[in-house]
């Protein structure tokens, strides 16, 4: 059976960098929003623009990732799953599909988090790197992040930010 693996945390916890391990490691196939937010050219200005842009994102995304489940072939989704309606609708994904699931939460300081952040946007990394994260849109993007609560019903996995997340 076909398992969904998704991947929530603060931006710089290393996300990107553990959906492509867990796409080299497992058989799957790793799906990510920054890749078809950057290639389908949405100008993202405002954290209103990224909000619209992924939910456009994601109407095509998850008729996808369904029919690769029920294909029975293992995904793994890189979009933020912080927020309860984002892991709700990810949910609705597997369960359509009646896929296994995987949460992988990483849990990390606001300071190891940003570190990360401001060496991706030095360094520019291929593959986890497709623009700048300013400290304003850091701190912007916390309030909004909330851990998965048991009553939410996930298997999670619980990390913590690797000392080279995100290089």
């Amino acid at each position: 059976m076909a398992t969904l693996h998704f991947i929530g945390g603060k931006p710089g916890a290393g996300k990107s960098t553990l959906a492509r391990e867990l796409g080299r490691t497992l058989p799957a196939i790793v799906i990510c929003e920054d890749e078809w937010l950057a290639t389908l050219g949405f100008q993202l200005r405002t954290f209103e623009d990224y909000r619209a842009a992924a939910r456009r994102c994601g109407d095509v995304m998850g008729p996808l990732v369904r029919d690769l489940l029920r294909l029975g072939i293992s995904v793994v989704l890189d979009v933020p799953a912080n927020t309860v309606n984002a892991r709700a609708w990810v949910r609705s994904l597997f369960e359509a599909a009646g896929a296994r699931h995987l949460l992988h939460w990483i849990d990390g300081s606001d300071g190891e988090c940003l570190a990360n952040v401001r060496r991706r946007n030095e360094e520019k990394p291929a593959g986890v790197y497709w623009g700048p994260v300013s400290d304003e849109v850091f701190h912007r993007v916390l309030p909004h992040i909330v851990p998965p609560a048991p009553e939410e019903g996930f298997n999670v996995v619980r990390r913590t930010v690797p000392p080279t997340a995100e290089r």
